[in-house]
């Protein structure tokens, strides 16, 4: 075990543990931009820099192991005037939109200015003037929000190993990009999303499609429906405050049903009606030899999208059974609009998912119009449907169960 002083506190933790890890053990919040708990410590931003008595020099807690004897100084007058110049130089690069950005209120670069009492501009505004990636229909690419942590990269390339992103040019030219330069939808990016839930940024988020969902509600000739993927019910808790994992189905329920939604589908049910779907296939396949083996799911566009761009030698093993969404999109324009008497072109289905691969599969092939209109009409995720609670003054977590 290492043992060693933080701010004169004692602790005790094992070999390998960082600083940044040891300080949060005795209650000190060492503030980091591009630190992620997911991701390995790139040491990109500079916000974390400690000293350690003795030292010549500022050293960083997220990539630095402590070791045994260390006093580590986590605040001092100087430590927190390096942190603000350091910020002041990251916002000299960044733009002043933030009332009008996707992440405002949740941005971790806002919080840390406000948290440094940042209220001026100190050092003049340098700002690229790049257009943003609007090309997946899914996830938008604001690169001038693009602050160089490195997250996104990060978990495109070592966790999804997809590589669709990368960092271009040197010094202050130095910008992350679709390798090579390309849009986004050109990259192989398979559109799982992972870039936009670790950017601690408005540089990579969600399209936001809430208006779209605002519009048919309040049109009286259209019939809006919903459904709900299973893990949205544990996590939409996460923006009202709750802990992760928080089940809220009957609340959920209630709220989309005070939102405008005739009718709330679970996507439980249609994904039994997919496993129903390729275990069936799966019978013609092996008993009948009536396809090749083994038999691949294509539940998730993501990993469907990631295997034609990759493993386009397994496409004929993919299963032919939609997904559980799409399902549910033909079951709400087919058979329950003939059991309640509904004109099919005025049913307005809306799904609410966690994963922003969800939008790009709605018009991914002529297969998702196969009820005869679009299956699905728009997909949000559950940060999406946050927002649309929030502005639609509906108390959630008061909500009785439905």
């Amino acid at each position: 075990m290492i043992k060693a002083l933080i701010n004169d506190l004692s602790v005790e933790v094992p070999e390998g543990t960082t600083i940044l890890e040891a300080a949060r053990q005795v209650q000190v919040r060492i503030p980091t931009l591009c630190k992620h708990r997911d991701l390995l410590p790139t040491a990109a931003c500079g916000i974390c820099i400690v000293r350690n008595k003795g030292g010549d020099k500022m050293i960083r807690a997220c990539c630095t192991p402590l070791e045994t004897g260390m006093e580590i100084t986590t605040h001092d007058r100087d430590i927190v005037d390096v942190r603000r110049s350091t910020l002041e130089l990251i916002l000299s690069n960044h733009p002043n939109g933030c009332l009008t950005c996707g992440r405002n209120g949740e941005c971790e670069l806002q919080t840390l200015a406000a948290d440094f009492n940042i209220n001026q501009e100190s050092i003049k505004r340098y700002v690229r003037d790049t257009p943003p990636d609007l090309s997946t229909n899914a996830i938008v690419i604001d690169f001038a929000k693009c602050i160089k942590c490195g997250r996104c990269i990060q978990v495109c390339q070592e966790m999804q190993n997809v590589w669709a992103l990368s960092f271009l040019e040197r010094g202050i030219n130095t910008r992350m990009a679709p390798a090579g330069d390309i849009t986004l939808a050109e990259s192989p990016c398979v559109k799982c999303g992972q870039c936009s839930a670790h950017c601690p940024t408005g540089a990579i988020v969600e399209k936001d499609e809430t208006a779209a969902v605002w519009e048919a509600l309040h049109n009286p000739e259209k019939i809006c429906v919903v459904q709900i993927a299973p893990s949205v019910r544990v996590t939409v808790g996460e923006a009202f405050g709750l802990p992760p994992g928080t089940n809220l189905t009957r609340k959920l329920y209630h709220a989309l049903r005070r939102l405008g939604f005739s009718a709330v589908f679970d996507t439980n049910f249609s994904a039994d009606v997919t496993i129903v779907e390729e275990a069936s296939e799966f019978i013609e396949r092996f008993a009948h030899k009536r396809g090749p083996l083994p038999l691949i799911t294509s539940c998730c566009p993501s990993w469907t999208d990631h295997m034609e761009k990759r493993h386009w030698d397994f496409i004929d093993n993919f299963s032919t059974a939609k997904s559980p969404q799409q399902i549910l999109g033909v079951l709400a324009k087919t058979y329950y609009a003939q059991k309640l008497g509904h004109d099919p072109a005025k049913i307005f289905m809306v799904s609410i998912m966690p994963c922003t691969a969800k939008k790009y599969e709605l018009s991914r092939t002529e297969e998702m119009y196969a009820s005869g209109f679009k299956d699905v009409d728009v997909a949000l995720t559950t940060r999406e449907l946050a927002r649309m609670l929030k502005q639609s003054g509906i108390d959630f977590l008061a909500l009785p169960d439905a």
